[in-house]
């Protein structure tokens, strides 16, 4: 007996094959018939007019902490994700030291920093218990929601080695030797691969550059070469040029780490703008390079503009201008009144519009800020215009006007820059880039930057948009995208597709209705910390290995997710 069937559902099943009309049967955990079922099932629903597609796998996430407290991974369960990777950009919670307990609160403090987690909601909403790599997956084992794979974080095999050497300091041999033993052991133990970064806007909990930034070629290769000696494996990298573009040596890096390991290399993200038309053939060049020298260099790359919003009162990206941080760096008084200095008005202005501060040049155009909440009563009736007309009523120029609207609220306006990428040329250059061999959709960050962005929900808003919007993709290649894709890049056993056999990750939509709701502002992190959430809309159910995790937008509390393991759960997807 099954133990549920979806009838007459439009089967959309990963491969990019036509959508054709079936039933979809599931029997512990798994698609055990997919056609015309006529075997009783203890439960079954009318699917007809519903597309039944495979749940989406999204490659970079930042779920390694939040599993704890909110095991269904919200809001990307609730958009149809069903498989997550986490343990991205070199920074990871294990393995932890046992002879240094401090060394947990110095990575609770990075993670706060380096991706915008609430420490409070760090410090009490996981236990933190484990040492090993392997007592952190097993820490999650069995109460999840989602599937979900971790790569080990250079930082934190470094802290675990080095200690408060790691910022700053090069392993000795025999130091080297240790973090590779303990590298070893946690791909032993279901690790998918290495993270790192070298990116120089990654920065600890003290301001310091991460400890995996001091690492010096030799030893990333080195780390590369174990990555290969495991199956089902994989290597995440980020340097600065992720940012805007590669410099000659750091496509040399990403060629030889993916070369050495004879594994995939991905990277975050690949941000595509007509006004740059130079940047995506330069940034793809490490994928045309890598395939010449047996690597395998992917650019994971958004499908939607997921808005960020910036403040002059709390880290944001706007710290990360070149220039800006020392500024934005000062007690609220002491840099109200720098703000307010035209003479340093006009050199952050200068900086921020400049070919150093790279992709960050996006956000240089104040006057197309739309103004967020506020706080004060000189700012009442701002929330929701454009910084641009403000500017022309005060007769001030949109900059100036910016600061004394946030200097009135004592900096803790919330500010959201409209993109200026979001034209025709840049669309269609975006539709052009996805397919290219080595391009995978992806990067949502979710997880991370709580209450800045929220990049979870871009399985949905893409679909929506290729069903009734923009329609750049036909809707079976946008599910392969979503889903296969993701799954053979990573090496994913039997899942990314409706085929019986596969296990049954799937996702119920409306395809009439599916899209994201607008991202709001909840309280619901422990500690009453704040993030931004995004309602699903028209996902009619939501199923992780067989088990309804999901209906009409809700969570039903089941939580049959698993820790997916390398060698055990993917296979190694060889670059040679």
């Amino acid at each position: 007996m099954l133990d549920h069937v979806i009838r007459g559902a439009t089967v959309v099943d990963g491969t990019g094959a036509p959508a054709y009309t079936a039933d979809v049967g599931i029997r512990d955990g798994r698609i055990a018939a997919v056609g015309t079922v006529t075997e009783p099932a203890r439960a079954g629903e009318d699917a007809a007019g519903l597309v039944l597609a495979p749940g989406f796998v999204d490659p970079h996430t930042h779920y390694d902490a939040q599993l704890f407290w909110d095991p269904y991974a919200t809001p990307s369960l609730n958009h149809g994700v069903t498989t997550v990777a986490g343990g991205n950009c070199g920074f990871t919670l294990a393995p932890l030291n046992p002879d240094r307990p401090q060394d947990a609160d110095y990575t609770r403090r990075m993670m706060s920093k380096v991706e915008g987690m609430s420490l409070v909601a760090l410090e009490e909403g996981a236990p933190w218990s484990w040492h090993t790599f392997g007592d952190y997956l097993d820490a999650l084992e069995g109460r999840i929601a989602v599937n979900a794979g971790f790569m080990v974080g250079h930082c934190a095999l470094r802290r675990y080695v080095m200690g408060p050497d790691a910022v700053g300091g090069r392993p000795t041999r025999e130091q080297l030797e240790r973090m590779l033993a303990l590298f070893h052991e946690a791909m032993d133990a279901g690790a998918w691969g290495l993270s790192t970064t070298q990116s120089s806007t990654h920065s600890d909990g003290d301001g310091q550059p991460v400890a995996s930034r001091h690492a010096r070629p030799a030893e990333l290769l080195a780390l590369a070469r174990a990555v290969g000696e495991h199956e089902g494996t994989q290597i995440e990298a980020i340097v600065a040029g992720c940012l805007d573009q590669f410099s000659d040596a750091e496509i040399d890096l990403f060629v030889e780490m993916s070369a050495a390991a004879g594994r995939p290399l991905n990277w975050n993200v690949l941000t595509i703008d007509a006004a740059v038309p130079e940047r995506v053939p330069r940034q793809l060049t490490a994928s045309e390079r890598a395939r010449k020298a047996g690597g395998r260099v992917v650019a994971l790359t958004m499908p939607i503009l997921t808005p960020m919003n910036m403040s002059l009162g709390t880290f944001c990206a706007l710290n990360l201008i070149p220039g800006w941080g020392e500024v934005l760096g000062l007690p609220v008084p002491e840099r109200i009144a720098r703000l307010r200095d035209p003479d340093v008005r006009a050199e952050l202005l200068r900086r921020a519009d400049s070919k150093e501060a790279g992709v960050f040049r996006r956000l240089a155009n104040f006057g197309r800020y739309v103004i967020g909440d506020t706080y004060s009563t000189a700012n009442e009736g701002l929330t929701g215009r454009v910084v641009n007309d403000i500017a022309a009523e005060r007769g001030q120029d949109p900059f100036h006007c910016l600061v004394e609207i946030c200097a009135a609220d004592e900096l803790r306006t919330v500010l959201w820059p409209m993109p200026t990428d979001n034209d025709p040329d840049s669309w269609a250059l975006r539709a052009e880039t996805w397919r290219h061999k080595d391009v995978l959709l992806g990067g949502s960050d979710a997880g991370a930057h709580l209450d800045r962005m929220c990049g979870a929900p871009y399985t949905t808003r893409f679909l929506g948009d290729c069903l009734r919007g923009r329609k750049l993709v036909p809707l079976e290649q946008a599910v392969k995208m979503l889903t296969d894709d993701p799954a053979r890049l990573f090496g994913l056993r039997d899942r990314g597709r409706i085929r019986e056999g596969f296990h049954a990750d799937l996702v119920l939509f409306d395809p009439a209705r599916i899209d994201a709701g607008k991202a709001t502002l909840v309280h619901d992190l422990p500690g009453d910390s704040p993030r931004l959430d995004s309602k699903a809309i028209g996902v009619t159910a939501v199923w992780v290995n067989g088990v309804e995790a999901i209906r009409d937008d809700v969570v039903t509390g089941a939580v049959p997710g698993k820790v997916l393991r390398s060698g055990r759960d993917t296979r190694t997807v060889s670059t040679r």
